[in-house]
């Protein structure tokens, strides 16, 4: 147990030991922070919420003492402060579990833990006391319900439990306040839940917590109250009673959303993709087959190392297939690289868009034209003026937010990034389209953007596959769901089947609870 003090689990009990009191904070042409003002109570979990650019990030900062503000005050412990510097937070006992894992995979989880801080032995020589290291550590894994241990490469974990290693670095400074960024983002059910068990441990250990979630649904079920950001602003405080999803959409966005999810209205059409008896290299002896039909989004589940990653880079030939055949439209794909996948209208847009989607220092247009490079060159020449045109098509089509297509793309909130990602595709008339969490770390309101253009695609013929570890995402989004599970395709559920608990059941393996259907002609 951590040297906390102890109290109550609700929320506004005991006094305050941080406070924000008309913060503000601006950068050229922006005003990201202004007026702001919060309490932090100790033991208690507030939800952070608002969309990119609303203000979640500057505010981060100013409490991690990396960003100064320009007026307002800091109280901590009742001490009035005009900035925190990084010292300064780290001594109020403020820690970060950052959405970016900040980990080092050649080390093992007790140098990851203490890097910097070892406890030392044998006096001048200062070596590290590795028996003291892992019990310290040992301790803190304990505390967060890790299944590992302290001498656990982290190269071996999973994302999951390289969050709680995370949060265990985060807990050994004796942090009073754990600020998690997004720590659900790339996480499927089973490791969610863990995470906000983790939540509600260190909450009853009297350590507060500020969750900030694009997944509404988990701030409903852990936080104390909610704080909604818009354009720099505190546009809302949401007690425990009055948490609602609904109400923190309408809050962020000033408007209530239409749909929060996009329902098909029409019949898919003829098989666009068809993959038989694939094997990946994780998992050799386990054939995939899986038809993806014209028209629909075809959601595709499993948890975390069920191969679902894998078996999309066999099929836009990134990663070679051991074994099987890929055809489109009834024809057999040579597929050897991601050449001949685009040349027969099959793109992806991938799991990490900034590694693998964009490049952060081009331009948009830049972005867009270069999957297409003889569409936009004349004798070998690239055409500015046909980059910048076809950009601006897009950008229009897409309502991509930026001031021109000569911006940075890493200038961009998530949800614009992943807009450009879609654009560059979209530009080439896709057939089949694969796209790996193609919401992780955007918006409520650039998700629905995201999955209206499914939609919009899915009506013009265009064959969907959506991997996505986010539940509400796969059921509300998907005509049908497949789901992975070690390596294979374990069932798929027709709309009709389609439940949490369905898509659980057959993520381990097990068989789902279906619908009884009157037989025909009855």
């Amino acid at each position: 147990m951590l040297n906390v003090p102890e109290t109550s689990s609700f929320a506004g009990v005991e006094a305050p030991f941080l406070s924000l009191s008309g913060v503000r904070k601006s950068y050229p042409g922006v005003v990201a922070l202004d007026n702001f003002s919060m309490e932090v109570a100790p033991g208690e979990v507030i939800g952070l919420v608002g969309e990119n650019g609303a203000g979640k990030s500057t505010l981060m900062k100013i409490l991690g003492g990396v960003v100064k503000p320009d007026r307002g005050t800091i109280t901590v412990d009742g001490i009035e402060h005009d900035q925190l510097s990084v010292e300064g937070s780290m001594n109020a006992g403020i820690a970060f579990v950052h959405q970016e894992l900040n980990l080092f995979d050649n080390l093992d989880v007790a140098a990851n833990v203490f890097l910097g801080r070892e406890p030392l032995r044998a006096g001048p020589l200062k070596l590290v006391d590795r028996a003291k290291l892992r019990e310290m550590v040992g301790s803190l894994l304990k505390r967060v319900g890790a299944n590992f241990s302290a001498d656990t490469p982290v190269s071996k974990l999973s994302l999951a439990q390289q969050q709680m290693v995370e949060i265990a670095k985060a807990l050994s400074i004796n942090s009073r306040l754990v600020i998690l960024d997004e720590p659900t983002s790339s996480l499927p059910l089973p490791e969610t839940e863990k995470l906000l068990a983790v939540i509600k441990g260190l909450k009853a250990d009297g350590i507060s917590v500020i969750f900030i979630s694009h997944r509404l649904h988990e701030i409903e079920r852990v936080a104390d109250r909610v704080l909604v950001l818009r354009d720099g602003i505190l546009a809302g405080v949401l007690p425990k009673s009055a948490i609602d999803h609904d109400e923190m959409v309408r809050l962020m966005i000033g408007r209530a959303l239409k749909a929060r999810t996009a329902v098909s209205m029409q019949t898919p059409g003829a098989v666009a993709l068809s993959a038989q008896d694939i094997r990946t290299t994780t998992y050799p002896h386990h054939p995939v087959s899986l038809e993806i039909r014209r028209g629909e989004i075809l959601g595709l589940a499993g948890l975390v190392g069920s191969g679902r990653t894998e078996l999309a880079r066999v099929l836009f030939g990134i990663d070679a297939r051991l074994g099987g055949e890929v055809y489109t439209d009834g024809k057999k794909l040579g597929l050897h690289s991601a050449a001949d996948a685009v040349a027969n209208g099959i793109f992806l847009v991938p799991e990490d868009r900034k590694l693998e989607g964009i490049l952060l220092d081009f331009p948009i247009a830049q972005n867009i034209s270069l999957p297409d490079m003889p569409a936009h060159s004349k004798r070998y020449l690239v055409s500015v003026r046909s980059e910048n045109k076809t950009a601006e098509k897009q950008r229009s089509s897409l309502g991509i937010r930026a001031p021109s297509v000569a911006t940075r793309t890493g200038s961009l909130s998530g949800g614009n990034q992943q807009k450009v990602v879609l654009a560059k595709w979209l530009a080439m008339n896709p057939k089949i389209i694969i796209m790996d969490e193609p919401t992780r770390g955007i918006d409520i309101g650039a998700k629905a953007e995201i999955y209206n253009l499914m939609r919009v695609l899915a009506e013009a013929g265009v064959a969907v596959l959506m991997i996505s570890s986010d539940m509400e995402e796969v059921i509300g989004v998907s005509d049908r769901v497949a789901v992975m599970h070690e390596g294979q395709i374990s069932g798929i559920l027709d709309k009709d089947d389609l439940s949490q608990e369905n898509v659980m059941l057959l993520a381990v393996g097990k068989k789902p609870r279906l619908a009884k259907r009157e037989p025909e002609g009855r």
